[in-house]
């Protein structure tokens, strides 16, 4: 495995496992935050699906992305399994 499938995988298990918790999502939504302010792209992880894009807008129960494919991209939060920053 590569360092950034390492990496990746890492902070999937990381987003997964605090919400196994049940601690809020702070750091899923800072990931996302982040995203959103400095225009880098993240892979979503949900359901065995991933989907990349650059979050545009984060609201209080969804997340909206936009790919070179889809200009809109939106996801509820609590579906979302992990999060990824590239």
């Amino acid at each position: 495995m590569t360092r950034r499938q390492h990496l990746t995988l890492l902070t999937a298990v990381f987003a997964t496992s605090s919400s196994a918790i049940g601690k809020d999502n702070d750091s899923m939504r800072e990931v996302l935050e982040t995203s959103q302010n400095e225009k880098k792209g993240i892979m979503l992880y949900c359901k065995g699906q991933t989907i990349g894009g650059v979050v545009t807008k984060v609201g209080a129960d969804f997340v909206e992305l936009r790919s070179r494919e889809y200009s809109r991209i939106l996801f509820k939060i609590d579906s979302i399994d992990g999060v990824a920053m590239s």
